[in-house]
């Protein structure tokens, strides 16, 4: 089992899935590319890059195939993989995420921004979009512990995704997507509105569409229980 992070995350995003997931997989976390620990070459990266990295990881590892869960950017890249190397892939778990987003101009600005001012100057409002006001308050200290990762997101790291980002339109391609599909989607997410994951539940033949009533774009993070329960009746 693959776990894939947000933007602006590292492999930390998970702690609160590892304890459910372990009990019945071998689970393997990553920075991606520019995140964390990983490398942070000059951007702009692509989708490319980023579903590379991950085929390039497995054949490391000396792993033929794995189920895949990612959030976000996370997803975005499951869906990659979906598409240009499903025979390395078992069973996918989309969250949160879209197959477009916003336009190549919008993510250039917020790439430019990030590489001039740093990620700080982007904290608050993403803080905002990934977590419910009552979040906020009832967790404060986590909520701190992951403004921290966020702000110290290296600069051209989070540029270069913002780009990959911004580049990738997948939506004419995801009926070919054939393996066991989950979409999850957070009714009040601002950061990626539900309708975009709904739209690859439709395209995708087969997809399984779980709709989290409560909680925003880190729906991992905020609501576990619920979102464990998901993944691993889909995994299972």
């Amino acid at each position: 089992m693959v776990l894939s992070n947000s933007l602006g995350t590292t492999l930390e995003m998970w702690d609160r899935q590892l304890p459910a997931l372990a009990e019945r997989f071998r689970v393997l976390r990553y920075d991606s590319r520019g995140h964390g620990r990983s490398p942070v070459p000059p951007g702009p990266y692509e989708m490319a890059d980023l579903g590379g990295d991950v085929v390039e990881l497995l054949d490391r590892l000396e792993i033929e195939r794995a189920s895949f869960c990612g959030i976000s950017i996370g997803g975005m890249v499951g869906l990659w993989l979906g598409i240009h190397a499903p025979e390395r892939i078992d069973r996918l778990a989309l969250c949160c995420t879209a197959a477009q987003v916003l336009s190549a101009e919008e993510w250039g600005k917020r790439a430019a921004l990030v590489r001039e001012h740093g990620v700080e100057a982007l904290a608050d409002q993403t803080i905002e979009r990934w977590f419910t006001p009552a979040f906020l308050e009832a967790e404060p200290e986590r909520i701190e512990d992951i403004r921290r990762t966020l702000e110290g997101t290296p600069s051209e790291g989070y540029a270069g995704c913002c780009e990959a980002i911004g580049s990738h339109d997948l939506r004419d391609r995801l009926s070919e997507i054939d393996l066991p599909t989950l979409v999850v989607i957070a009714e009040d997410d601002p950061a990626i509105p539900p309708e975009h994951g709904r739209l690859i539940a439709e395209r995708v033949p087969g997809a399984r569409l779980e709709a989290l009533q409560e909680g925003r774009h880190l729906c991992n993070i905020e609501h576990p229980e619920e979102f464990n329960r998901v993944l691993v009746d889909h995994l299972a």
